[in-house]
């Protein structure tokens, strides 16, 4: 639908057909050599043209109405995760839903395709786990905006990812396919493996099995731990009626690296299902932990709000000396076997800690020194802290803001907003200076100002790490993150990172190969990083890495590439099966063999096998709660039967353009013709 709207009142148009008659009739009245009907004619398309050039520098606007209409849309969402090809002829399945979608089309309904990862041009059952929540998420939001009249679910109902699919909110019809078997069968199921990752060597340390029996109500049942092939314990218990039944081990930390732990039920005779008997652990033995030891003049709230910062990490262990409270061994506060220092408040006033600290930091203990009222701020330089104060007695109270240049540390992009809007802090007011090298991680801001005096920053000595909080009450900042969110992300963070940061010790060599992470999926790539650097340790490129991985077995494989700017330094190696692999690197650096050797883990995913019985009860109260159908796959033709009868209805969207007349093309080629019919005439008839 088109309609012309104008900005003038209409007279304005009778006029600028009048001016066009007019200079037509001047240009027409005087003697002429055709005929008088020519003249006629020469005149009205003179007019014409006259008044259509004098009505467009009106800007009249074309505004035209079109209305699209869009068929009701319906998902075929599959489920393609492999417990469904372990019970169900797939091919057939497909074939079948086929011809339904095709029956459907017929009925004007538009066909989509989807699956849990989305993909839908080839439909392969290999999917390793099942979220059917997240896939009706997904589908519901990649069609918001269109008209999604309704998702059919092709599943066996069974989930081992994410929520139940009963808690996703949706505002669409779900009907439902359920494929599968639903019957049940005896069955051993290893539910859970419960351990610590990370175990210290010497030590005794948990695991438990957690086994589910289906169908096998009193019989005896025998769980095994094998490590390098051979049994190292095993439990006997009988089910007495029970479904779940807990096996409790307590195993020797042997040598250290990580070891592979199989936990394995003893096949019942009457099983079918043997996949879901078997478990594999990884547990990661080490030395010991990193001490971190705080030392105080005095109880703080800080020191608490530290201590849980540091007891998240099972790598650290957490020392307190209070002077004269409660202090630790001489032996401990030596510091050859502490990895980082927390003085919190010292050089005390009272010299409490003072000659503790100069003795921590002269050994080259890297340390973290926060500063409060009871510091003595004099005796900084003298203890080995890189801060000089000209202290006016007096303090100040400022609120941290996060330096958006400092990048060392990785922080969230949202640590920022977090760290904005803790409470103010306690700082000396007055002047201090500071050494050029420092890098400030949080500035001070008074009021709306942010200044650049800095509120914590880190300073590279000789050979240690020093870093420095110029104020105390720390705690408020986890405190309020909590009444604010409810969890402690950004404090955490922050400090964990810090600390971290501080007591590592650099790495000073040029030669550098590590795996991205230290657990990867059988299903993905496991990627291995290299870095080469020059003496001034800046990056080099173009060396030749040659990667060696060594299997459980034994059995090497070599892998070739050349390091590169950016995602060329890395190399992925697929189609590892499941197990640890220990790996040496090595390249050639001014002649010399550089090498570099750890180890990494590839996990098998089989979650898909532990649990064949499908779940139709948990698909008819989908179906149901959502309005939907529920049809067993041997009713495909009861759904697009269904579906056909209660077709929704088509959507109307309705576009207008707004276009000036004098844009269109079309207004042009019509004026250009009136012009060029005049001329074509005129030179016709013998004039100019």
């Amino acid at each position: 639908m088109q309609r012309l709207i104008f900005d003038y009142s209409p007279v304005y148009f009778l006029l600028c057909a009048a001016l066009g008659v007019g200079y037509a009739w001047l240009l027409y009245t005087a003697k002429y050599t055709w005929g008088k009907t020519l003249n006629r004619i020469l005149f009205s398309l003179r007019a014409l043209l006259a008044s259509a050039l004098l009505i467009l520098l009106l800007g009249p606007v074309l505004r035209q109405t079109t209305n699209i209409f869009e068929q009701p849309t319906l998902v075929f969402l599959i489920d393609n995760s492999r417990s469904i090809k372990e019970r169900t002829d797939t091919a057939k399945l497909l074939t079948g839903l086929r011809v339904e979608a095709g029956k459907l089309k017929n009925f004007d309904w538009s066909i989509e395709w989807s699956t849990l990862d989305g993909v839908s041009d080839s439909i392969q059952f290999n999917h390793r786990s099942s979220d059917l929540s997240s896939a009706l998420k997904e589908t519901t939001n990649r069609f918001e905006g269109r008209n999604l009249a309704g998702i059919i679910l092709v599943s066996d109902g069974i989930y081992n990812n994410g929520v139940s699919p009963l808690y996703q909110p949706l505002r669409v019809p779900v009907h439902v396919v359920g494929v599968g078997d639903t019957t049940q069968r005896a069955d051993l199921v290893m539910k859970n493996v419960a351990y610590n990752r990370v175990v210290y060597q010497g030590n005794k340390y948990p695991l438990r099995a957690e086994v589910g029996v289906s169908g096998l109500p009193d019989v005896d049942i025998t769980v095994r731990v094998r490590h390098q092939g051979k049994v190292i314990h095993q439990l006997t218990k009988n089910a007495e009626g029970k479904t779940l039944l807990d096996f409790d081990f307590q195993l020797d930390a042997g040598a250290q690296g990580i070891q592979r732990l199989e936990i394995q039920i003893d096949q019942h005779p009457r099983e079918i299902n043997i996949a879901n008997n078997r478990s594999t652990a990884f547990i990661e033995i080490v030395e010991g932990k990193k001490k971190i030891l705080a030392i105080a003049s005095s109880p703080h709230p800080d020191l608490k709000a530290l201590r849980t910062v540091v007891e998240k990490n099972s790598n650290y262990e957490f020392l307190v000396h209070l002077a004269g409270i409660r202090e630790l061994p001489a032996a401990t506060l030596a510091g050859q076997d502490i990895d980082l220092v927390i003085a919190h408040q010292s050089p005390d006033q009272e010299g409490m800690t003072t000659s503790l600290l100069t003795n921590l930091l002269r050994a080259k203990v890297p340390a973290l020194i926060i500063i409060g009222d009871r510091t003595k701020l004099q005796a900084l330089p003298a203890s080995g802290v890189p801060i000089t104060f000209e202290p006016s007695g007096q303090r100040d109270e400022v609120q941290p803001v996060l330096n958006p240049g400092f990048q060392d540390l990785g922080f969230s992009t949202n640590l920022s907003t977090l760290v904005g809007r803790y409470p103010p802090v306690n700082v000396p007011f007055g002047k201090f200076t500071l050494p050029m090298s420092v890098k400030p991680i949080l500035y001070q801001r008074i009021g709306n100002l942010v200044t650049e005096r800095p509120l914590l920053f880190l300073a590279d000595q000789e050979s240690h790490k020093i870093g420095v909080l110029v104020g105390d009450g720390i705690w408020k900042w986890r405190l309020s993150e909590f009444q604010e969110t409810g969890k402690t992300i950004g404090f955490d963070e922050l400090l964990s990172k810090v600390l971290q940061y501080l007591s590592t010790k650099d790495d000073r060599r040029k030669f550098r190969s590590f795996p991205l992470q230290q657990e990867f999926a059988s299903d993905g790539p496991v990627v291995m990083e290299s870095q080469v650097f020059n003496d001034l340790f800046e990056p080099i490129y173009g060396n030749t890495i040659e990667i060696e991985l060594l299997n459980e077995e034994g059995k090497a494989s070599v892998y070739h590439y050349v390091t590169g700017p950016g995602s060329s330094s890395r190399y992925r190696v697929a189609g590892l099966k499941e197990g640890i692999y220990r790996y040496t690197s090595s390249t050639e650096l001014k002649g010399k063999r550089e090498t570099a050797k750890g180890e990494f883990l590839v996990v098998e995913q089989s979650q898909e096998s532990r649990n064949l019985t499908a779940d139709f009860s948990l698909l008819r109260k989908l179906s149901a709660g959502t309005a939907g159908k529920f049809y067993r796959d041997n009713e495909l033709a009861e759904l697009s039967k269904d579906l056909a009868v209660n077709k929704a209805q088509t959507t109307i969207h309705s576009e207008e353009n707004f276009n000036p007349l004098i844009n269109l093309k079309w207004v042009f080629f019509l004026l250009l013709l009136l012009i060029s019919v005049e001329w074509f005439l005129r030179k016709f008839a013998g004039s100019y």
